[in-house]
């Protein structure tokens, strides 16, 4: 009877073992960093760090990363999000009327701190100014690498960084290439193709919309 008993609890732990292990996903994979699905928590994770559900990343390469989960050490590959039932996902849409100069203006958000952009499918990547980057938080001096940008007001040292999180509206971007210019210049924060080009992006009737591409 005792046998019995604990055949059934050793059931009952690989079964809620394996149940655990099939909350956690990796659905993002970048230099040094992976994108976790921790049940339904979504958050990019540094090597060395842990995130969500105390799930620790120990090592990422092209194929997937190496998840420390409960004390266990396990590689996990690159999966696909699917919707309930296997549904097709709806894509995420966001209209954008012309502003002030025909511009286009949009509200949206670095690494969770909120930030008007200018929208600028000319810039290659999302640029800021020093003082942008210090109010995000941005310790480009540290983290960034320098480098030489041609401006209209002519050259310029900036800084080449990765920002975690870009988001505007229901679109959000993970590891989203930026540059820090030194100095006031940009004065607005550019939305540029590191972020536009991995959305889709299109003019229709006077409006710019943006929209996910899965």
């Amino acid at each position: 009877m005792l046998l019995r008993h604990c055949l059934v609890a050793l059931v009952l732990l690989c079964s809620g073992l394996a149940w655990a292990a099939s909350q956690v996903q990796v659905v993002g994979l970048f230099p040094g960093a992976a994108v976790l699905n921790v049940d339904g928590q979504r958050k990019m994770v540094r090597v060395g760090q842990t995130g969500p559900g105390g799930v620790q990343v120990v090592n990422v390469d092209k194929q997937g990363a190496l998840l420390r989960v409960d004390g266990v050490e396990r590689m996990y590959p690159l999966s696909r999000e699917y919707s309930a039932g296997f549904a097709e996902p709806v894509r995420k849409r966001l209209s954008i009327a012309k502003g002030i100069g025909g511009h286009y203006w949009v509200a949206g958000s670095v690494n969770g701190q909120t930030v008007q952009f200018l929208v600028d499918t000319g810039a290659t990547s999302v640029a800021l100014n020093d003082a942008h980057a210090r109010r995000l938080g941005i310790d480009y001096r540290v983290s960034g690498r320098p480098m030489q940008v041609s401006t209209a007001s002519g050259v310029t040292r900036g800084w080449r960084v990765k920002l975690d999180r870009v988001k505007v509206g229901d679109l959000e971007v993970l590891g989203v290439e930026a540059v820090v210019l030194e100095g006031s210049a940009p004065s607005d924060a550019l939305l540029g193709m590191s972020f536009l080009g991995r959305v889709g992006w299109r003019e229709e009737q006077g409006m710019l919309v943006l929209e996910s591409k899965h």
